[in-house]
């Protein structure tokens, strides 16, 4: 059994090698209990002052591996990070 706090691992990108940045959240489907997608905050703007872009969602189905320090997924980076996934 995992504990919420377990899930704030750092999020990489196959593809590209890059850090997408660190899990805060989960989306979870109601009827089912499953998670569904992996929520990253959207970069900051202007040094944080101004809060964050669009959050990434990631869906359950690009997850490549679930590691002890990080998350391995394989998305499409774009120009729209809310749309994440295949065909992006």
């Amino acid at each position: 059994m995992a504990k919420a706090s377990d899930l704030r691992k750092e999020i990489i990108n196959v593809r590209t090698g890059r850090r997408l940045g660190e899990l805060v959240d989960v989306e979870i489907d109601e009827s089912t209990g499953r998670i569904t997608a992996l929520v990253v905050p959207g970069p900051s703007r202007f040094w944080g002052l101004l809060g964050t872009g669009q959050d990434l969602v990631i869906p359950w189905s690009r997850i490549v591996r679930i590691g002890p320090d990080c998350i391995l997924v394989d998305v499409e980076e774009g120009p729209s990070p809310r749309e994440a996934g295949p065909g992006a």
